[in-house]
């Protein structure tokens, strides 16, 4: 199935355009789908859960936080297979990934997925390369905004971890050198690489690594674009959710948005592209 097929229609020039559905589509992760809704967002997963009682189970409580689970099942696949997620399940659930604003993927699905995820999106690609492992460079090159922690950062880039900010911005450019990087530094704040400028950005008082980095950063992150934040506001405002939402012992979740709305969205990808 192509986006043509479902989730597309063609404007009066005949181009193609995907009808937004979700703000956030997740592949993969149940978690980053979780977190989303929480923070107000309209969300569908595409995910592998099986088609026993636990795998019923966990798509009946990520329906009941809002996710759209149409493409979470599985009936092979033990529940939250992650591997069982190939290039094929994607594509059957292409109106979900090109009918998203955003398209969140992580590397606890095969290559095949993530590139069929890629190729899919019509809207804002970001990946954080979790667990880290080298990966297709034409998924690279497609990808919008990479969120890596600077170990993951050394993988991408085939070397040690770096040092210190320089380091990192040297190998965030190797890695993708007309791209965008966003890496995550825990109670060290994050460092913004665009092609064209750099910018520290602190992370809160109280943030520890654990709680500025994973899951709540890369959904804050999207959150924030598609409110129309610029990429420092949005990695600052990222970092302050994250720590919220990881930093008390059974924390509920994320904190909802301040607008309580639905978010703007429109044109987010060309924030992406300057600081």
């Amino acid at each position: 199935m192509s986006a043509q097929g479902a989730g597309a229609t063609r404007d009066e020039h005949g181009r193609l355009r995907a009808v937004k559905t979700h703000d956030v589509t997740v592949v993969g992760r149940v978690g980053q789908a979780v977190a989303a809704a929480r923070l107000g967002r309209s969300v569908a997963v595409v995910a592998a859960v099986g088609d026993d009682e636990e795998g019923r189970g966990l798509r009946a409580a990520l329906a009941a936080e809002g996710v759209d689970v149409t493409h979470a099942g599985a009936p092979d696949a033990p529940p939250g297979a992650a591997d069982r997620l190939d290039g094929e399940r994607v594509r059957a659930a292409a109106a979900a990934v090109s009918g998203a604003r955003v398209v969140l993927l992580r590397c606890e699905v095969p290559d095949e997925a993530l590139l069929a995820a890629a190729e899919l999106c019509t809207g804002l690609l970001v990946l954080a390369p979790a667990p880290a492992r080298p990966l297709p460079e034409r998924l690279l090159a497609r990808t919008d905004l990479l969120v890596p922690d600077a170990a993951e950062l050394a993988v991408l880039a085939g070397a040690p971890v770096a040092a210190d900010v320089e380091g990192l911005v040297a190998q965030a450019r190797a890695v993708r050198p007309r791209g965008t990087t966003i890496v995550t530094r825990g109670e060290r704040g994050s460092v913004v690489v665009t092609p064209g400028g750099v910018a520290e950005v602190p992370a809160p008082a109280d943030a520890t690594a654990a709680t500025t980095a994973g899951d709540g950063f890369a959904v804050a992150l999207a959150d924030a674009l598609l409110d129309g934040a610029g990429l420092v506001d949005a990695a600052r405002r990222a970092a302050r959710v994250a720590a919220v939402a990881g930093g008390r012992a059974g924390a509920p979740g994320p904190p909802p948005r301040a607008d309580g709305g639905g978010g703007r969205g429109d044109g987010v990808g060309e924030r992406v592209e300057v600081l």
